[in-house]
């Protein structure tokens, strides 16, 4: 199976999250492990289903998964700079979201959410890009690995 089982952050060394980063990391966390897709195109490489811890090492985002019997499938290390600006983007506009929410009307409200949308897409779609011949990933499954990736960036 081609999926993800089991997902844990790694944010020893990071600053303690706020409730508002610990609430959006929960709610990635579970919808990335109700529905996803991730499949390790390695030859050799054992199958899944899999669990993955996140974290940030020497300034390096890396993806440690393993089998659901916990054996090490894969380890690899990604480099946060191609990430930084759409994390960046991603941050000041959800802020914009959610002053808007308390005194904004619903259409200034959409565009501002609209605008949100199309940053985590970028985001989602930078990381898809990264992880091309290490993951498969749809782009669901990306979305809610980059909103962890927010999570992570925004402690580290």
């Amino acid at each position: 199976m081609s999926k993800l089982c089991a997902v844990r952050i790694d944010d020893s060394g990071l600053p303690t999250p706020t409730p508002e980063i610990e609430q959006e990391r929960k709610v990635a966390i579970f919808d990335l492990l109700e529905q996803n897709s991730f499949a390790l195109p390695q030859d050799g490489a054992p199958e899944g289903p899999y669990k993955l811890e996140l974290a940030i090492r020497e300034r390096r985002l890396v993806f440690d998964v393993q089998t659901e019997a916990d054996e090490k499938a894969v380890e690899f290390h990604l480099s946060l700079g191609p990430f930084r600006q759409v994390v960046k983007d991603y941050f000041q506009i959800c802020e914009s979201y959610f002053d808007a929410v308390k005194k904004l009307s619903p259409a200034q409200i959409e565009t501002i959410d609209m605008a949100r949308r199309g940053i985590h897409n970028e985001g989602a779609q930078v990381l898809m890009e990264r992880l091309e011949g290490k993951a498969e990933v749809d782009s669901d499954t990306a979305r809610r690995l980059f909103t962890l990736i927010c999570v992570l960036h925004f402690g580290g």
